[in-house]
């Protein structure tokens, strides 16, 4: 490695510099243990981060108690860390006795101790940070020393690193100026738990569900070619996402293109199955990094591609002949698997330690000095485990407690006593599947809810997680029911937008019977609009041969998956919010089949008339609860179903009463566009009723806590109250209400 530039970056101070006067090693008690607030927030600002989050945490939030980090004190963006070390040793020369080759080599030591110390800051910083904000923060305890190797190596933000999954990116955002607005992650006004072009010119490709990196970084490489330009493209990807087919439809399209760019896998050896998991695991060794760094070499690349050219010319099928050997020889030397990324295309290199800071740089740097190098795929080995001591559920239960209270407002609950309404599903998909043999589930996402295990434990056979690929879960599901079982395809709201052309051509369009479960659905809180399930109600609603149902409690779930269960000649799709319950005991029974298309009424009215679909029930409970103090009769109807519509129940509504109001969490072009649809049809709105639909706003609500974002949306109880008092003339009180 050659020595870096001499200069330090303005952003460290002068007391700083003065500190290692006449000194000839490194101490940590040589750093300053805090960094100035002010410059922070002119540096933020120019970035546009202070302005768009808002204020600094309070100080009290940001010097708790916790284990000093001299170095990363001092690193207030990437480009720091390509000047660490340099000022010890060029304060050190007069007192030494080594030419320059040798204060090469004792500066190369020096950086590269500095940055495992980074490193390990960087680790407890995230510790102390996000053990206070309740987030799920393993994936990027993993991938630590990448991250510092990564911004050491490349220059961002003129070189351009792009994340798969978010939760792999909190070291990135604390090198990358957002170290102090850590704190705030996930919360209104506050980081996002993702990457986001809005929030950091580092992050140059929003990431939302993973997947989408080398596709986007591809087409930023094929348009630095053409136009002329020399900056790197670097993609990480991890485990997870390899199982999604966008993946391999990238890589082979970027082999094919045999542009430049540079692919990051990041294997935490994480498997969907766990007979799998206890198999052999690609080992590190000191031959794999020996042989990771040739493969890396640029001499190695030069001869490889010299050989090429010399089996050209000879002819007589000798370049087809030594393609084979070199892919054999590299497929021996490399893990099981290696040779498929060659056969995409994509030049392979690896295994590599990804918590030894040297063999990563090592690589990356020859990595990034080749100038016509075509894609090239690094498999990166690291622990999720390593250096954490904080219990990793956190994420898991937060998820978990986003649910709602009666009051309409989004709760959190304490304890894992709290059930939620994915607890009811298992419950009720236990009960069916003991019933029915041919009930199987099929599961896709991200990561599966812990209640499904249960599932898996008691039925292994009928159960199956294909991990991020929706696409494939519906399609599987719909051959399973061609063979005549019965599958509840339980897919994430946000995730089943992928595989909305399965949905359409091999499930709908064939009225397969597939039972999709819609989790996830509506506002999500602290994950903001990347997992929000807004449109569900829209593109499901809309297709001719789907039955559309919504739970409003837990009742009705448990109701549902028995009524999803008997339907036999066409599909049909559920859907309930993230979180807890009720707040109420349910009962640990079998649910009863509903009638298709029939609604019910859980409270009798006769000046307005809300009708609810799904969670937003009970907001309209909460509404009716506040309208009957100030002396106005409220009927309350669950419509339970979007499609098809109890019309009976409707025209009930519209002919009992003045005003009729739908309450969805939502989409327009949802439930109340097909309630409006029927009753201007029917000439329910050719006479006195009044209607008005509330569904979720036309812009992308940003993360907050649940009962924050209820807020935005307009969809409280308030909120529904307010909308009544306005159709009903009285514009004060509906004023004063929402002050």
């Amino acid at each position: 490695m050659g020595t870096a530039p001499t200069q330090f970056p303005s952003g460290i101070t002068a007391s700083f510099h003065a500190k290692f006067d006449n000194r000839t090693e490194l101490s940590s008690s040589s750093f300053p243990s805090t960094l100035n607030l002010t410059k922070l927030s002119i540096h933020a600002s120019s970035k546009g981060l202070v302005n768009r989050i808002g204020s600094l945490p309070d100080i009290d939030d940001l010097f708790w108690e916790k284990v000093p980090t001299p170095i990363l004190d001092v690193v207030e963006s990437p480009i720091h860390l390509k000047s660490l070390s340099i000022k010890v040793c060029a304060l050190s020369l007069p007192m030494l006795t080594i030419d320059a080759y040798g204060l090469s080599i004792l500066n190369e030591r020096l950086v590269l101790q500095e940055l495992k110390l980074l490193a390990d800051e960087i680790r407890s910083e995230l510790s102390s940070t996000m053990s206070k904000t309740q987030k799920s923060f393993k994936a990027s305890l993993a991938v630590v020393e990448l991250t510092v190797a990564l911004h050491y190596v490349f220059h961002a933000p003129v070189d351009k690193i792009l994340w798969d999954a978010g939760e792999q990116t909190y070291a990135h955002k604390i090198l990358t100026g957002r170290r102090f607005l850590m704190p705030t992650l996930r919360q209104k006004n506050g980081l996002s738990g993702y990457t986001s072009r809005a929030e950091s010119e580092y992050d140059p490709f929003g990431a939302g569900h993973g997947c989408n990196s080398i596709s986007a970084g591809l087409g930023m490489a094929v348009a630095r070619d053409i136009k002329g330009k020399r900056e790197r493209v670097v993609t990480v990807i991890n485990n997870t996402t390899t199982m999604a087919g966008q993946v391999y439809e990238a890589m082979s399209n970027a082999g094919y293109l045999d542009s430049n760019l540079v692919v990051i896998l990041n294997d935490s050896r994480h498997s969907l199955h766990p007979k799998i998991e206890e198999g052999p695991k690609t080992s590190i060794n000191a031959l794999s990094s020996t042989l990771s760094r040739i493969q890396s070499s640029k001499s190695f690349r030069k001869f490889r591609e010299a050989a090429k050219d010399v089996t050209k010319k000879i002819g007589k099928g000798m370049h087809e002949l030594a393609a084979k050997v070199d892919e054999y020889a590299r497929g021996m030397m490399g893990p099981p698997g290696s040779t498929l990324f060659e056969e995409l295309g994509l030049y392979y290199i690896g295994p590599v330690d990804g918590h030894n800071t040297e063999d990563l740089i090592c690589v990356l740097q020859e990595v990034a000095s080749l100038d016509s190098m075509g894609p090239v795929l690094v498999h990166v080995i690291t622990e999720e485990n390593q250096g954490s001591g904080a219990d990793q559920k956190r994420g898991t239960v937060e998820q978990q407690q986003e649910g709602l209270s009666l009051n309409g407002i989004y709760a959190f609950s304490n304890g894992d006593s709290c059930q939620t309404y994915s607890d009811c599903l298992v419950t009720a998909l236990i009960m069916e599947a003991e019933k029915d043999k041919d009930i199987v589930v099929v599961h896709a996402g991200m990561e599966m809810d812990p209640s499904l295990k249960l599932f898996r434990e008691q039925f292994s056979d009928r159960f199956f997680d294909v991990g991020m690929a929706e696409q494939h879960a519906v399609t599987f599901s719909a051959g399973l029911a061609c063979g005549g079982l019965k599958p509840f395809c339980i897919i994430p709201s946000a995730f089943l937008q992928r595989a909305y052309d399965q949905v359409v051509h091999d499930v709908d369009r064939q009225s397969i019977p597939v039972r999709f479960v819609i989790t996830s659905a509506g506002l999500v809180g602290s994950d903001g609009p990347l997992q929000c399930g807004a449109f569900d109600i829209t593109f499901m609603s809309c297709l001719p041969n789907m039955i559309v149902m919504a739970a409003s409690d837990e009742d009705k779930l448990m109701n549902m998956v028995t009524t999803a269960a008997q339907i036999d000649d066409r599909p049909v799709c559920f859907r309930y919010p993230r979180g807890a319950l009720v707040m109420r005991d349910y009962p640990i029974r079998g649910g009863n089949a509903l009638e298709i298309g029939t609604g019910k009424v859980l409270v009798e009215g006769k000046d307005v008339a809300l009708l609810g679909y799904g969670a937003m029930v009970q907001n309209c409970l909460k509404a009716q609860a506040l309208l009957s103090k100030l002396g106005i009769s409220v009927t309350v109807a669950d419509a339970r179903f979007c499609k098809p519509l109890d019309i009976k129940l409707l025209r009930q509504l519209c002919s009992n009463h003045d005003i009729l109001i739908t309450v969805e969490e939502g989409s327009v072009g949802g439930f109340g566009s097909h309630v409006a649809q029927f009753i201007a049809l029917d000439g329910q709105l050719d006479g006195r009723l009044k209607w008005r639909p509330i569904v979720l706003p036309d812009n992308y609500i940003e993360h907050a806590s649940p009962g924050e974002q209820l807020v935005l949306a307009g969809l409280t109880g308030h909120h529904i109250t307010a909308t009544a008092l306005s159709l009903l003339g009285r514009t004060r009180e509906a004023l004063l209400l929402m002050c």
